[in-house]
């Protein structure tokens, strides 16, 4: 039976101090929860953040970092550098970082591969547009971005891998895949994973659905087959509606 992971991604929001605030909201609301939840917050609240978490069910992750163990990249993060505090999860190939910061395929596997070498868990995206969506592409889309972000990784390491499945016209935009569709795409990923790497790989990996989920429609979603958890944005920015979220199954 594979576990419910239900991470929070905070993009570019909350101050310190408003982190802080958030986490002291949200360790009550969730103590008791059997779902794994992880916050991925911004550099400058990843040692503030990890801080007020110890003893608390709560993991943090960070939203990115560099391929590169060190060098000349200003304004980069290495995984060392996030290990060194306590990181222990790290999205890897948003949308938005593709979209907005030239991001490829190769650059997302070269960053997985770092990351596993530095024990950090990497929460992989992958997404199809609008387009390719009504072009009939988006399985083919999906999975070849899962094979190639994969790609070079063992077996282990795929199995310790998060997938993690956004539709990009469905982030932040109020839309969202209906959970058949959902589904439908996570079961293709999967599908693939096990046709690559094996039955046992592809059956106990992660495979999560983000693109505005939230308390609403989390249920739906995470009660299917496929879905294990999500990938939350804006409703991961108030405690009590993440906590909804996280406490779907109650």
């Amino acid at each position: 039976m594979r576990r419910k992971v239900i991470a929070g991604n905070w993009k570019m929001n909350m101050l310190p101090n408003e982190a802080i605030n958030f986490i002291e909201e949200l360790t009550p609301l969730v103590s008791d929860t059997k779902n794994e939840v992880i916050l991925c917050v911004p550099y400058t609240d990843l040692f503030y953040s990890l801080l007020n978490v110890q003893g608390t069910n709560i993991k943090i992750g960070a939203q990115n970092m560099h391929w590169e163990e060190k060098g000349a990249y200003t304004g980069e993060v290495s995984a060392q550098m996030l290990k060194s505090i306590g990181v222990e999860y790290v999205i890897i190939g948003h949308s938005e970082r593709r979209q907005y910061f030239n991001e490829t395929d190769e650059t997302v596997n070269k960053k997985v591969k770092t990351a596993f070498k530095h024990e950090l868990k990497p929460i992989v995206c992958v997404g199809e547009t609008l387009e390719q969506r009504e072009a009939g592409k988006a399985e083919e889309i999906i999975t070849n971005q899962t094979e190639k972000a994969l790609e070079g990784l063992t077996d282990e390491q795929v199995q310790n891998t998060i997938i993690a499945y956004e539709p990009i016209w469905a982030i932040g935009t109020g839309k969202t895949a209906t959970s058949e569709d959902a589904n439908n795409a996570i079961k293709a990923i999967r599908d693939k994973i096990c046709q690559i790497y094996g039955q046992n790989v592809g059956k106990s990996i992660i495979i999560q659905y983000g693109g505005s989920v939230k308390s609403a429609n989390c249920k739906e979603l995470f009660t299917t087959s496929d879905i294990d958890g999500g990938l939350v944005g804006g409703a991961s920015l108030d405690p009590e509606e993440f906590a909804k979220i996280i406490n779907y199954d109650k």
